[in-house]
């Protein structure tokens, strides 16, 4: 009939090109899963009743795994084996004992008897045996590793018996050489005898297939070809992950809005903000445009952002918006941290070696070139060598998410010897802070113990904002340490199955942790400008704004009174000038000679006027 051969056809089909792969048994399970009622039409009956979830392949409940699983039914339907029917379910619903806690994989003899039933039909069809259902993913009967079989497989029936756990092998050590195949395959010990740890592309990673494309060479999972790394990640729940977009969009935005605010400061009082303390508003822009490439995985998504379809992506070095985040997030927080050693710097200049504020900004130039030619340089070696990739939690594109080496030299590298040469500066500033403080006190006289207060509100000031800079970047070289450290095993863990070892994947909270300390330094930038100043600028910005006259400072609306006795006129020497205080031109010429005056006789030291 036609109907049976067309069945078969797409039976076949879906064997061979369905998503839902079958994977190897061996990979280990979550052993606190609790026992449950097998609830799957197609494997009830099958000779146990009770199964648990997740399973080997990571479904997390029966109705996923039943979804999968019943693909395959015209198969069974057809009766190309009469194993298939439990070889299918001793791996979508592996039975549960209460005794025995660890995973039952199929025995590598159930695995041939379906696969010389059903072979010989999909060859004629032109179709290959599935790879990864490859039989010697799985442990041969006899050995150390506890598998499930079916006695009676001469029976015309796939149910009816209880499958019968073998005796296990000796497992070798994870890690040991024996253990993995180099090409990714089946490692075998001495004797011919299946392995522990077993390294193929499975479940949630993506195969790439034996075809692969120019863009996609060299992609390899714990060296595991043409395999890569799925588009999200797959340690956390689906909870946790929700959790970090939120967690990450909450930052970034409160980010922008902080370092929008410091810059719209900035803006409006630009002669306020002299060296040293400048380069806080060029830190505060950078930190803005990172805030900024975050932002845009908020509005266009994670897979458009981070991703290649179902896998993460793994370069991007022509226009596209991976290329536009990395830009913003890779070049702007490098820029920053730049700034951040330039800061230390004018600091030490100001206070160490008594640099005066224009002296300083007679290097404004190379300030600007220092921060931000080598972010390019760094940026340019990124792009050249391919190694901008996708975050497969946060949903940016950056460097070193795929790769521990790109890690090194692009990422921790730089962070390290900037943060060195920032805290050195600072901590030599603050030296020198410590000795004018003791001068100023030892001098005593009229006004010192005015300036030295002032000197001490300031090195405060800059202790705080050093420390709440300090803090962060060193929390996030740790982390990014952490992840050096451990990244190759995470991979290891989801590619290679090993018995007795118990699956290895990152701390929820140290990434969650790496996000919001990389955006709290622009967060906390405001710390340094929010001041009764800063009020003022903005309540005349407001005023503006609304049409109403401002009243305060040079700027007051003339105001008649009567008439009275003109005050006498005092001549106030400076140095190289001198000035006439008196209402020769009414009350407004008083005020503005009293706030020269003022700025006059309360000019300090750099850094005392912001």
């Amino acid at each position: 009939m036609a109907y049976p051969k067309y069945l078969l056809l797409w039976s076949i089909l879906l064997v061979s090109q369905s998503t839902g792969s079958v994977l190897s048994s061996s990979s280990s399970m979550d052993t606190e899963g609790k026992c449950e009622e097998i609830t799957i039409p197609m494997c009830l009956g099958i000779g146990y009743n009770m199964t648990r979830m997740p399973n080997e392949l990571n479904h997390e409940s029966q109705d996923e795994a039943g979804l999968e699983v019943h693909q395959f039914w015209p198969l069974v339907e057809i009766n190309c084996s009469v194993e298939l029917k439990f070889f299918l379910c001793s791996m979508y619903a592996p039975i549960c004992l209460s005794e025995y806690s660890k995973p039952l994989p199929p025995c590598r003899d159930l695995c041939k008897r379906a696969r010389d039933g059903c072979e010989p039909i999909m060859t004629q069809y032109g179709f290959p045996w599935p790879e990864r259902m490859d039989c010697d993913h799985f442990p041969e009967q006899g050995g150390e590793v506890l598998c499930m079989d079916q006695p009676n497989h001469n029976s015309s029936s796939s149910g009816g018996t209880t499958p019968k756990p073998k005796k296990p092998w000796k497992p070798c050590k994870p890690g040991s050489k024996n253990c993995e195949n180099p090409q990714g395959g089946i490692g075998r010990t001495k004797g011919n005898a299946p392995n522990e740890c077993r390294c193929h592309c499975q479940q949630p990673l993506v195969s790439l297939g034996t075809e692969i494309s120019p863009s996609a060479f060299n992609r390899n999972v714990a060296g595991v070809p043409n395999c890569a790394f799925p588009c999200k990640e797959t340690y956390f729940s689906p909870e946790e992950k929700e959790f970090a977009s939120i967690w990450i969009s909450l930052w970034s935005g409160l980010c922008a809005i902080s370092t929008l605010m410091t810059l719209t400061t900035f803006f409006i009082e630009t002669e306020r903000f002299k060296y040293p303390e400048r380069p806080i508003v060029f830190l505060s822009a950078c930190y803005f445009l990172v805030s900024v490439g975050y932002l845009l995985r908020v509005g266009f998504g994670h897979e458009a952002v981070a991703c290649e379809g179902a896998m993460i992506r793994y370069s991007s070095t022509g226009p596209s918006l991976c290329t536009l985040v990395f830009l913003l997030v890779y070049f702007f927080g490098m820029a920053s941290s730049i700034w951040w050693v330039i800061l230390s710097l004018t600091w030490f200049l100001a206070a160490g070696l008594k640099w005066g504020n224009e002296a300083i900004a007679s290097y404004a130039q190379c300030f600007h070139i220092a921060a931000w030619l080598i972010p390019t340089l760094q940026t340019l070696g990124v792009l050249l060598s391919g190694a901008v990739d996708g975050d497969p939690v946060s949903g940016v594109c950056y460097v070193g998410n795929m790769s521990v080496e790109n890690l090194q030299t692009f990422v921790l590298g730089p962070l390290v010897i900037y943060l060195i040469l920032g805290t050195s500066f600072l901590l030599a500033g603050f030296v020198s802070l410590f000795r004018i403080r003791k001068v100023i006190k030892k001098q005593g006289g009229a006004g010192a113990g005015s300036k030295a207060d002032k000197l001490e509100k300031l090195m405060i000031r800059i202790g705080i904002f050093s420390v709440l800079y300090t803090v962060p970047a060193t929390i996030v070289i740790g982390c990014h340490l952490y992840e050096n450290a451990f990244h190759n095993e995470w991979l290891k863990s989801m590619a290679c199955s090993c018995f007795n070892s118990p699956k290895s994947k990152p701390l929820y909270s140290v990434l969650m942790l790496k996000y919001f300390m990389a955006l709290a330094v622009g967060i906390t930038s405001g710390v340094w400008i929010w001041s009764g100043k800063t009020l003022d600028s903005w309540r005349r910005l407001w005023k503006r704004l609304c049409g109403r006259p401002d009243l305060s400072g040079a700027n007051a609306v003339l105001i008649k009174s009567r008439a009275k006795p003109p005050p006498p006129q005092y001549l106030i020497a400076g140095p190289g000038s001198a000035s006439l205080l008196g209402p020769t031109g009414g009350s407004s010429v008083a005020s503005a000679s009293q706030h020269h005056l003022h700025h006059h006789v309360l000019k300090q030291p750099p850094l005392s006027h912001v």
